[in-house]
C-alpha cells in the first residue's frame, strides 16, 4: 500500500511538473514575443525619427538662401564678405537646427575648408572631416549616416549639390554634417523599459555599438550575439544571465537588442516553480507518512487475527475465544473489525461443530453397534425362505416355491445391492418379481406388460425406481377395481436420455389433485413418500433437469414419466 500510494503521488507530481513545465514554456514564449514586438515597436519609432531628420538635412541642403550664399563663396570673396556669409549660413543653421530636440548641431563644410555650425559649439576635427568629406562624396547628394560620433551621438552627412530655379549644375558646394542626439531618440521612443533593461542599438557592418557609448557586452559578446539567428533567447554573459530579445532594421544596417536581466524578469516565476517543487515534495512526504500510519493501522490488526487462526491451525482451542481474541467491538463498521466479528462467529460455530460433530461420532458409533448385533436378521430371513422354498418343491407346490424365490430375490435387492445405480435390466427383474407376488394374490385381474428394447436394457437408472411405481399401480389403480387392469412398462427414446411410462388403466387423477400430491397436501394411503423419493434420487444423481412428470385424465388411467439420461457404464453424481 505504501508502494502503490508513493507511486501515485509520484506520478501526480510528475504529472503536475510536467503541465507546469509546459505552461511556464507558454508563458515564457508569450514573454519573448511580447517583448520582441515591442522592440519591433520601439525600432520603428526610432527609425521613423531618422527619417524626418534625414528629411531635415534634405531640406537644409536644398534651402536656397543657403545654395546662393555657398555659391557666393565659390567666388573667393573678400574676407569681411566671407565673414557676413559664413554669419549668414550660421543664422539659417540655427534656425534649422532650433526647432529639432534631437538635433545636437549642425555643421557645415564649404569647399575652402570653412566650418560654420549651429546649436552645440563642438568642433569637428580636421581628421574627422577628412573621413566625412569622402563618405559624403559617395553618397552624391544622398544622406550617408555614420556611426562612429562620441557622446552618443550620430552623424548624418549629405553632400550639397547647386541647383539654380529649374537649373541644376550639380556642383559640389560643400558638406552638410548634422549632429544627431540618439540617445535622446532611444530614451522617448523605449520609455517602458525598466531600470535593469539596456537596449543595445549596434551596426552590422562593423559589429560595434551605436547605443549606448559602454553597453553591458562586450566586443565579442556583441559579435557573437549579432552572429545569432535566434529573434529571442537567454544567454549568459560575463556580467550575468540576461534574455534578449533582438530584431533587423529595415531602414538602417543596424540591429536592436534589448537585454534585461534574467533573473530581475522571471525571478517570480522562477520562485513560483520552487514553491511548487517543494509543496509536492512536502505533500509527498505528507502523503507517504500519512500512508504508512494508515498500512500499519490495517495490517497491525490483521496480524494479529493471523496469529491467532495460526494457534487454531495449530489445534489450540481451549478457551479460545477468551484467551485468543480479547475485546472485539461490536459497533465498529471498519472492515478490520467485522473481520474480527466474523473470526467470532467462526470460532463459535467450530465450536458447536465440535460439539455436534463429537454428538453424532457417538450416534454413529451406537448404530454400528446395532447394525453388527442385526446382521444375523436378514442370514435367518434368507435361510427360512430357502427351507420354505425346499418344502414346497417336495410338497410339489409350485406356485409357493416360485413366491418364495421371487420374494428372496426381491429382498436380496432391495437389501444386498449397494451401488445406486443398477442396468434397467437388473431393475426389470426387480419389477418381475415383485409381479410374481403380486399375481398370486390378484391372479387374472393383473395385467401386466413390458415392451423394453433389448439394446436399452442396458441403460444406467436409480435402483429401486419403477417397483415403487408399480406397487403404486396396483394400489391406487388395480385394488379399487373388480375389472382387470392393465400395468405396462414402455421405453421411449429422446434427444439426450430416455422416458421410461409406467401407466394403468385405472381411475387417473384431476390436475388440481396431481397438483396438492406434488406440494405434499394430499394424505395417501401409503408412505407418502415414493414418488418424491424417486425424483429427488434422480435430480441428485443426474441434475435437475431430470425426473418425474405425471399425466392423468380422470376415468382413463395414469401415466408416470420416468425421464433418465441415456448413460451406460460408471456414472458419478453431479
Amino acid at each position: 500500500m505504501i508502494k502503490l500510494i508513493t507511486f501515485l503521488l509520484l506520478l501526480s507530481f510528475l504529472f503536475s511538473l510536467t503541465v507546469l513545465q509546459y505552461i511556464y514554456r507558454i508563458y515564457d514564449r508569450q514573454i519573448y514575443e511580447k517583448a520582441s514586438e515591442v522592440l519591433g515597436m520601439s525600432a520603428i519609432n526610432i527609425e521613423s525619427e531618422l527619417r524626418e531628420l534625414e528629411q531635415l538635412s534634405y531640406t537644409v541642403v536644398t534651402d536656397e538662401q543657403i545654395q546662393q550664399y555657398l555659391r557666393a563663396l565659390q567666388d573667393n570673396p573678400q574676407p569681411y564678405n566671407r565673414l557676413v556669409l559664413h554669419n549668414k549660413i550660421i543664422n539659417r543653421l540655427v534656425a534649422f537646427a532650433g526647432a529639432e530636440k534631437y538635433v545636437y548641431s549642425m555643421l557645415l563644410i564649404d569647399n575652402n575648408g570653412g566650418v560654420m555650425s549651429a546649436g552645440n559649439r563642438e568642433s569637428v576635427s580636421q581628421s574627422l572631416q577628412d573621413q566625412l568629406k569622402p563618405l559624403a562624396i559617395e553618397g552624391d547628394g544622398s544622406n550617408v549616416w555614420f556611426t562612429q560620433g562620441s557622446k552618443n551621438s550620430l552623424l548624418a552627412v549629405r553632400q550639397i549639390k547647386s541647383y539654380t530655379g529649374s537649373t541644376f549644375t550639380l556642383d559640389n558646394l560643400g558638406t552638410l554634417v548634422v549632429r544627431i542626439r540618439i540617445d535622446r531618440i532611444i530614451a522617448d521612443n523605449t520609455g517602458a523599459t525598466s531600470k535593469q533593461d539596456q537596449l543595445i542599438v549596434a551596426d552590422a557592418s562593423t559589429g560595434q555599438a551605436v547605443y549606448p557609448a559602454e553597453p553591458i557586452l562586450n566586443v565579442s559578446e556583441l559579435a557573437d550575439e549579432l552572429r545569432s539567428r535566434d529573434a529571442y533567447r537567454t544567454a549568459s554573459y560575463e556580467r550575468g544571465t540576461y534574455f534578449l530579445a533582438k530584431t533587423n532594421s529595415s531602414y538602417m544596417n543596424w540591429t536592436y537588442i534589448n537585454a534585461t536581466p534574467f533573473n530581475e524578469i522571471f525571478r517570480q516565476i522562477t520562485y513560483v516553480k520552487r514553491l511548487v517543487v517543494v509543496s509536492f515534495a512536502c505533500l509527498l512526504l505528507l502523503g507517504l507518512l500519512l500512508g504508512y500510519r494508515f498500512a500499519r493501522s490495517i495490517v497491525r490488526p490483521i496480524s494479529k487475527l493471523t496469529g491467532k487462526m495460526r494457534q487454531i491451525e495449530k489445534g489450540d482451542l481451549d478457551n479460545l475465544e477468551e484467551q485468543s481474541l480479547g475485546l472485539v467491538s461490536q459497533t465498529a463498521q471498519d472492515e478490520v473489525s467485522q473481520l474480527n466479528r466474523t473470526f467470532k462467529m467462526m470460532i463459535r460455530r467450530i465450536r458447536e461443530l465440535i460439539d455436534e460433530n463429537y454428538a453424532k461420532q457417538l450416534m454413529i458409533r451406537e448404530t454400528e453397534l446395532k447394525a453388527l448385533q442385526a446382521q444375523i436378521n436378514p442370514h435367518f430371513l434368507y435361510n427360512t425362505l430357502e427351507s420354505i422354498n425346499w418344502l414346497a418343491k417336495m410338497n410339489k407346490q409350485d406356485q409357493i416355491s416360485e413366491m418364495v424365490v421371487a420374494l428372496g430375490y426381491l429382498l436380496r435387492s432391495s437389501i444386498g445391492l449397494k451401488d445406486p445405480l443398477i442396468t434397467l435390466e437388473k431393475e426389470l427383474s426387480i419389477v418381475d418379481s415383485y409381479v410374481t407376488i403380486q399375481r398370486t394374490r390378484f391372479e387374472e385381474r393383473l395385467d401386466f406388460r413390458m415392451d423394453i428394447p433389448a439394446h436399452l436394457q442396458d441403460a444406467l437408472i436409480p435402483k429401486l425406481t419403477l417397483q415403487p411405481l408399480i406397487e403404486n399401480a396396483i394400489r391406487y389403480a388395480l385394488e379399487p377395481n373388480i375389472e382387470p387392469c392393465t400395468i405396462s412398462i414402455t421405453v421411449e427414446v429422446l434427444d439426450k436420455g430416455l422416458d421410461i411410462q409406467v401407466s394403468d388403466n385405472g381411475p387417473g387423477m384431476t390436475a388440481d389433485f396431481i397438483s396438492e400430491l406434488l406440494q405434499g397436501r394430499v394424505q395417501t394411503r401409503g408412505e407418502g413418500i415414493g414418488l418424491n423419493n424417486i425424483e429427488e434420487r434422480i435430480q441428485l444423481v443426474f441434475g435437475t433437469e431430470w425426473g418425474t412428470v405425471i399425466s392423468s385424465v380422470p376415468g382413463s388411467g395414469t401415466v408416470i414419466h420416468v425421464r433418465i439420461p441415456y448413460t451406460r457404464g460408471e456414472v458419478k453424481h453431479v
